[in-house]
């Protein structure tokens, strides 16, 4: 089967494109211009920037599956660039171009990558596909009208739409967040996380992975939305904690991680108050904020469970 793969040059991008290849799909990576150096790649189309005017038809010839990565993502501190305009551009009007020239040329199933934004922040239970949508930011919004634009082609045209929405994604390689949250717990600093009992879901590649090839062949997937995680909600705390502990075991002679990682106490108030006045709450939020899922439904309809455990991705995180 022939596979498109948008944002094919992106952190899951890349990691799809060599684990389809392995499992004897046909790849078609969708790049912006001028990349060809994607492990397990068949076939490159350059698209240039997506929007309502992108031309498909090139990168849509007798393709079977559309796996939808390629999104306009927050940036940090870049107000301008983050209005809610320039994501829908990209996330919605792109999505729904897409879509819409998928179905004139015979395309059978259209895998959407979404976001646990979607349903929103700081719920204090994990949440379900049957939540009211309530997403806080351009992001999360622009991906739920995104959403809704292609259940309702789906709707009038028979195209079998899949949506995945996720949490944090992890993985060698991975930026931002996590890759801080790694670099903190392998310091000396003593960190101020002791007081803090959050709960939050991550989702190792190597899963999201596997989830993906299962929702592109199972006959239930098509006309569902789920949700994906690696099943296993961890504090802040804890997390530093098993980063800090895998870091040890992986055997450097001149750091003894675990040992040396410093938790203490400070009020979370305090905390909020200092970061905001820093400038730092969204970056504080992702850390010692509560987002969970309740990845059931999947594990349920499709028969499908994680690969790896979250301390076994995190070895391979921290490997590399």
């Amino acid at each position: 089967m022939k596979v498109l793969i948008t944002g094919a040059n992106g952190f899951i991008g890349r990691s799809l494109c060599a684990s389809l290849n392995k499992k004897d799909y046909y790849v078609c990576a969708c790049v912006r211009n001028h990349i060809n150096d994607i492990i397990g790649v068949d076939e490159y189309v350059e698209v240039g920037n997506i929007g309502p005017e992108t031309d498909w038809s090139q990168a849509l010839t007798e393709v079977d599956i559309i796996i939808h990565l390629a999104a306009r993502v927050h940036i940090m501190h870049e107000v301008a660039s983050n209005s809610l305009e320039s994501f829908r551009k990209i996330n919605v009007a792109g999505t729904e171009r897409l879509a819409q020239m998928a179905v004139r040329t015979g395309v059978k199933r259209f895998i959407f990558i979404s976001s646990v934004k979607v349903n929103g922040e700081g719920a204090l239970r994990p949440y379900t596909e049957n939540d009211i949508p309530e997403p806080k930011d351009a992001y999360g919004i622009s991906k739920y009208e995104a959403e809704n634009i292609l259940m309702n082609i789906a709707a009038e045209t028979g195209l079998q739409v899949v949506i995945l929405r996720t949490p944090l994604v992890y993985g060698p390689g991975v930026k931002a967040n996590f890759k801080n949250l790694i670099k903190i717990a392998g310091s000396r600093l003593p960190l101020p996380f002791k007081g803090i009992n959050n709960r939050r879901s991550f989702l190792y590649i190597g899963n999201l992975l596997d989830a993906i090839m299962t929702c592109a062949k199972h006959a239930k997937a098509a006309g569902q939305t789920f949700m994906v995680s690696d099943g296993q909600d961890i504090s802040t705390p804890d997390l530093v904690r098993m980063i800090a502990d895998v870091m040890e075991i992986k055997g450097d002679s001149h750091k003894n991680f675990s040992s040396h990682l410093r938790l203490f106490y400070l009020n979370p108030g305090i905390l909020k108050a200092l970061c905001k006045v820093a400038g730092k709450s969204e970056e504080l939020n992702k850390v010692i904020g509560t987002l969970a899922v309740d990845s059931s439904k999947i594990r349920d309809l499709l028969g499908w469970s994680p690969l790896f455990t979250l301390e076994e991705g995190i070895k391979q995180t921290i490997k590399g």
